[in-house]
């Protein structure tokens, strides 16, 4: 089971995300309480480069934030909404991870795509049903309202690739908890195994 946990805000819980080996963390440029500048990311990525994915999150972004999110950041992978992937001009060696929302799936999928509910970041479940619909059709990485507690019934449900957590893995807004991150990690791992 793929394992992500984005919001990365302290180095604490970049540590935390390595110790677990994790697959991925998550750093958020778009408004939120968990947005960094991309000086403070690429600060806080340095210890993780090579071990695991770094990934810049944004969203609607313009040409001229992402430029400078790659050229400061240097993330090995871009998470954005779909439609936004159409029209930003992106080297071809950067990962894409597109962003579909329940209720405006496109026609053809990519071969990977993060399920999400209509607000990133809100702890708001997305709808598992047509999640599991869009799973058998792509590689997918489900979000939206996640935490130790559903996660285990989320996977039994979607069948997805991975998982993708923020607020379900945090002691308040924007700090995240390296017990929480491991139970979550743990549970998903142990779920997985039931259904792969």
């Amino acid at each position: 089971m793929w394992v992500k946990v984005c919001g990365m805000t302290t180095a604490a819980a970049v540590e935390a995300a390595l110790a677990l080996r994790l697959d991925a963390i998550g750093f958020v440029f778009a408004p939120s309480v968990r947005q960094v500048e991309p000086a403070r990311a690429a600060a806080l990525a340095a210890p993780a480069r090579g071990r695991v994915s770094c990934v810049a999150v944004t969203l609607h972004p313009t040409q001229a934030q992402v430029d400078e999110i790659l050229r400061v950041f240097r993330p090995d992978a871009l998470q954005t909404d779909i439609e936004d992937l159409e029209r930003l001009q992106l080297p071809q060696s950067l990962a894409r991870l597109p962003v579909v929302r329940a209720g405006r799936t496109p026609p053809v999928l990519p071969p990977r795509v993060l399920f999400e509910g209509q607000r990133s970041g809100t702890g708001t479940r997305a709808d598992w049903d047509a999640a599991q619909a869009v799973s058998c059709q792509t590689q997918l990485i489900l979000a939206g309202g996640l935490d130790a507690q559903n996660v285990a019934q989320a996977i039994g449900t979607v069948h997805p690739f991975g998982v993708d957590v923020s607020s379900g893995v945090e002691a308040q807004p924007g700090l995240k908890s390296a017990e929480k991150m491991a139970e979550f990690a743990a549970a998903a791992r142990a779920a997985s195994l039931g259904v792969e």
